[in-house]
């Protein structure tokens, strides 16, 4: 009896890979349209499967994902090298979008959307530079201006403070997921956040007192500071503002995080610099520490112009 189960359970089992190779790879059925991506600020670079003659701006049609039945004027089309056309439409378009194209014959539909990887990279970028909680949004100053008297504390509070926020918000993003909006627990999101960001900082407090004594006594005040820390809570708020997914919750958290650590390194550098230069007496300590802060503000605005996606 058994053997006949085992040969009925080999024969099935064989069966079901045979079918496995034999069948043909699903893949979306977007006839002759093989790939399109959104030239800013008003093109459309489309890649065909072949050549086809007779191209026009009738035979194509663009519209927006959430507005289907409003078709956006194509003005132009403009044969490429490598199968490829250019198509130039009559209004600006946005890089990170989605869009959708469809060619009348042969019959072809295909989704416009920017690759997760350059939405991840750009979301990394903009927290880092574009929009830097210290120099655009003014957050986290207190340890900015604590920590930033020499490089080598800077260097390993920002390293530090990176892990915190990448755990932290890791964390927060899934008790809020899975726990907080299941049972209605939305307006805890405060209070869970701060404590979640205090049990990391407490068990970071404790590793570093017990292992790295040197390095706990040199942060001192500042390493608990990062409980209530402006930053350290702002990104999972945004997280769960926004309903970010798990990937774009920890690209958020990373490119917070080295941008924090970049401005206290920089603020650090021109800092012990300054210690050589002659400050008058009424501009020593934090005045002309705010001042320094106000250049690389100015100096970071020339970020704001800087798209991946383009």
């Amino acid at each position: 009896m058994r053997r006949d189960r085992t040969a009925v359970l080999r024969g099935l089992l064989a069966a079901v890979a045979i079918a496995l190779v034999t069948a043909p790879a699903a893949r979306a059925d977007t006839g002759v349209l093989r790939s399109a991506r959104v030239l800013a600020p008003d093109h459309v670079l489309v890649r065909l499967d072949r050549a086809i003659p007779g191209l026009a701006p009738s035979r194509f049609r663009f519209t927006e994902e959430r507005s289907p039945d409003v078709p956006i004027a194509i003005r132009s089309v403009e044969p490429q090298a490598g199968r490829r056309v250019l198509l130039t439409v009559g209004q600006r378009l946005d890089p990170a979008g989605r869009y959708r194209l469809e060619l009348d014959e042969p019959a072809s539909t295909l989704p416009v959307r920017p690759a997760p990887w350059a939405l991840l990279l750009t979301v990394v970028v903009s927290a880092a530079l574009i929009n830097n909680f210290v120099f655009t949004r003014y957050l986290g100053l207190c340890i900015f201006f604590g920590v930033t008297k020499n490089r080598e504390t800077a260097f390993g509070m920002g390293l530090t403070f990176t892990a915190v926020m990448v755990l932290t918000a890791m964390l927060s993003w899934a008790i809020y997921t899975f726990v907080m909006v299941p049972h209605g627990l939305r307006f805890l999101e405060i209070i869970v956040f701060i404590g979640v960001v205090a049990f990391a900082v407490q068990f970071l407090d404790t590793m570093l007192k017990k292992t790295h004594r040197a390095l706990h006594q040199k942060w001192g005040i500042y390493l608990v500071l990062i409980t209530t820390n402006c930053i350290i809570l702002a990104v999972p708020l945004l997280n769960a503002a926004a309903g970010a997914g798990p990937a774009d919750a920890a690209a958020l958290a990373v490119g917070s995080g080295v941008g924090f650590a970049l401005a206290l390194f920089l603020m650090a550098c021109a800092r012990e610099k300054l210690e050589l230069a002659r400050v008058p007496a009424s501009f020593q300590g934090l005045p002309i520490a705010f001042a320094l802060a106000g250049l690389f503000a100015l100096a970071f605005m020339g970020f704001s112009g800087l798209n991946f996606l383009r």
